[in-house]
């Protein structure tokens, strides 16, 4: 059984209350975002297993710790999802990147793909799957499915606002996927918006508001 993890930095907390505000342009948000993924990625790769190797420094011969087995990928959920793919590069920029294009459609509130492209080994590879917001869970649902489906067993998921009912249907279809989350919310609205949340990040990250 996988868990659900709430950050409690203290530079989470606060930059996350700087991209609530509305005031936040696209420039400083873009920003945030970024620095928001990195500090997030560095909490929520703890888990990963290391293994030992012997090196030569310019003194001597010793032992250190490398991450064992199996590499990362990051896989965003387009389009905001690209909002936390630089920040998570640069604490591994030795991860590959997919992309999963999902949209919500107005109506129905449920996620229609349009693209797929992962890399070649995704299979073999601890996957972060990234988006901004968790609201219904529809699309993080169904972006881990098709990871599922293409054979990917190492599944982690991030996002930086999460509504309560995102998270208890992501985990329900999906319990062998850790869940990390910057920020836990009230509820969604009655348009699906999470709420206080900060709005549309993909409009606020790309300045298409």
């Amino acid at each position: 059984m996988a868990g659900v993890y709430v950050m409690d930095h203290p530079l989470i907390r606060h930059k996350i209350g700087i991209i609530r505000r509305k005031e936040t342009g696209s420039q400083e948000f873009r920003r945030i975002i970024s620095e928001i993924s990195m500090l997030m990625c560095y909490e929520a790769t703890r888990g990963l297993e290391l293994s030992e190797v012997e090196i030569e420094t310019p003194i001597c011969k010793t032992k250190v710790q490398e991450l064992k087995g199996k590499k990362m990928a990051v896989v965003p959920i387009l389009r905001a999802g690209l909002g936390m793919v630089d920040g998570m590069l640069t604490m591994v920029p030795a991860a590959k990147v997919g992309h999963i294009g999902l949209y919500r459609d107005p109506e129905t509130a449920l996620p229609v793909e349009y693209y797929c492209k992962l890399p070649r080994d995704c299979a073999e590879r601890d996957v972060f799957v990234v988006d901004p917001m968790l609201a219904t869970g529809g699309s993080a649902a169904a972006a881990i499915t098709m990871l599922k489906e293409k054979g990917v067993k190492n599944i982690r998921f991030m996002c930086i606002i999460a509504a309560p009912e995102g998270v208890q249907r992501l985990s329900q279809e999906h319990p062998d996927v850790d869940i990390y989350i910057g920020a836990l919310d009230q509820c969604l609205n009655d348009r699906k918006y999470i709420v206080p949340g900060l709005g549309d990040a993909g409009d606020r990250i790309f300045g298409t508001k």
